[in-house]
């Protein structure tokens, strides 16, 4: 057995179904190995696409994903969809082949330091030339998992690939289990409850790696206290629960923090200030900070809990707790939920976003799962869409690369191919990742994509205009028609909402890719996303 074949063994027993990436002749070894295996090789545009790929991967199974570069600019552009991975949290393993052992510390074509270009973006960055492939590649494989998941990069010169292996590896080690700081937290939670008389709990992406919604949600109910969440967070408490207010730093968003601010104490459940700072909507209310890390302090806020502990326990005990009352009323949250809604679809546009988003929720199943990318239509869809299904939305946030939308749809595809899943991208996101249709093609991925064309680069323009400077360097312009296909997948184009919910019926009876260009009204946005 050599070393390539050791991974991809290692891999399959790790639970791992496909590595993404692109060929070169550095990782021709790997995939020689991953052609007698189980294991899929995926065939990419681009790196960067098989890192969001690898993430999404990560994300909805907890199994590491994986992908794989060639050296120099192949790893150079695999490094933006790990990025993802790092600020979003999702098990990742990046393999850079690179140049044989004895030149990789010479000036030669194509090389650079990989370890140096991984290492901000990585829990950890392995060079494989030392031999110690399986026990190297058992640790890279634990860590990746361990709390917060995240990616580790694993840099394999060619001759070592080739080499007859000299290890036979490991499986995985379990995860360290946190400290249990439940009891404490039960005190400070319960003192804080009755010196509250409006208490307000968020979830944040750390709670989707919890496995306690149900529980946490007796604890809401319990209590009868309203919940807030973040874009990741959304889904893993129902949305459509009398108990929910809305979704933080999107769109309408000063609507949900003129909410917030009623609170006078704010019971954060796996909330990661990746996504959003407290000092951007907290201000000086008290916190208590429940999850796996703790919160870094900065400038006046107002911790009476931040600690690092095991989340699932902490949830388990402060559901036991005996009921506190407090001064919200039912009323005033459903007043709130209704004009929020009527504000996140203003009149007087043309066929806006809003209206697309409204038409695809009626026609998705409730468990199928929208990915989008980033741009204006994000804050949109985090605000206005409505879910009570974990992980049937995708989305970027602490990293927030646009091209993510396409690549990781695809994904969902691979990983649940008995669901329905969609893509909604903007014009912009989806010039950068159109290439990938070739990818939908060739695998027959049954999802449609929604490119919502409005010629713009939505939120720069949006931004632009906030700021009172011209717009400039946003039009990408947008053509009367689209074109009946992009390589060889067939596309419609709609202008308004009829159209739209026809070619909607059209692409859900397609036993393929499609394509579905919505030539929306860029003013619509204007509205809402920073309102």
């Amino acid at each position: 057995m050599n070393n390539s074949e050791l991974i991809v063994r290692m891999l399959e027993q790790a639970g791992v179904r496909w590595v993404f990436g692109i060929p070169s002749g550095p990782v021709l070894p790997l995939i020689e190995a991953l052609r007698r295996s189980p294991v899929e090789f995926v065939l990419t545009a681009s790196e960067t696409s098989a890192a969001f790929m690898a993430t999404a991967v990560g994300y909805l199974t907890g199994i590491p994903g994986v992908c794989v570069a060639t050296v120099g600019p192949g790893a150079t552009n695999l490094t933006t969809g790990v990025g993802c991975a790092w600020l979003d949290r999702a098990p990742l393993l990046a393999v850079t082949c690179n140049v044989a052992s004895p030149w990789l510390e010479r000036r030669v074509q194509m090389r650079i330091d990989h370890q140096a270009l991984f290492k901000p973006l990585t829990k950890m960055t392995f060079s494989l030339r030392d031999g110690h492939i399986g026990e190297t590649l058992t640790k890279a494989l634990t860590m990746a998992v361990e709390e917060p998941p995240g990616p580790v990069h694993l840099d394999l010169p060619e001759d070592i690939a080739l080499a007859n292996t000299l290890d036979a590896g490991g499986r995985p080690s379990k995860s360290t289990p946190l400290q249990d700081l439940s009891a404490e937290l039960c005190d400070a939670i319960s003192a804080a409850l009755k010196n509250a008389r409006r208490p307000l709990l968020i979830t944040g992406l750390s709670y989707t790696r919890s496995n306690k919604c149900k529980t946490l949600l007796e604890f809401i109910e319990r209590q009868q206290i309203p919940f807030v969440t973040t874009l990741h967070a959304k889904g893993f408490l129902p949305e459509s629960h009398p108990n929910w207010c809305g979704v933080i730093g999107r769109a309408r968003r000063s609507d949900v923090k003129a909410f917030t601010d009623k609170a006078n104490l704010i019971i954060a459940v796996g909330y990661d200030p990746i996504e959003l700072n407290y000092e951007d909507w907290a201000g000086k209310i008290p916190i208590i900070h429940l999850s796996t890390e703790a919160a870094e302090p900065g400038g006046n806020l107002n911790f009476l809990w931040n600690k690092a502990g095991d989340l699932d326990r902490a949830i388990d005990a402060i559901s036991q707790l005996p009921a506190i009352s407090n001064d919200w009323a039912a009323q005033e949250w459903r007043e709130h939920r209704e004009a929020f809604e009527s504000a996140l679809r203003p009149g007087g546009c043309g066929f806006g976003a809003q209206e697309v988003l409204d038409i695809l929720r009626d026609q998705l199943p409730p468990e199928g799962i929208l990915s989008y990318d980033v741009g204006a239509h994000t804050h949109q869809i985090a605000s206005q869409w409505r879910t009570d299904h974990p992980r049937t939305l995708l989305a970027t946030n602490g990293w927030s690369s646009m091209g993510y939308g396409m690549p990781a749809a695809y994904a969902a595809k691979l990983v649940y191919p008995d669901r329905a899943v969609v893509a909604v991208v903007g014009d912009g996101g989806f010039q950068m990742t159109a290439g990938e249709l070739a990818l939908a093609r060739r695998l027959n991925l049954a999802v449609p994509i929604i490119v919502l064309n409005d010629g713009w680069l939505g939120l720069m323009k949006v931004k632009q205009e906030r700021r009172n400077i011209p717009l400039s360097g946003v039009r990408l312009g947008a053509p009367p028609d689209s074109p009946p296909h992009y390589f060889g997948v067939p596309c419609r184009s709609a202008k308004n909402a009829k159209d739209f919910s026809a070619a909607l019926d059209w692409a859900f009876t397609l036993n393929g890719p499609s394509v579905i260009e919505a030539f929306i009204d860029a003013e619509s946005y204007s509205a809402t996303v920073f309102d």
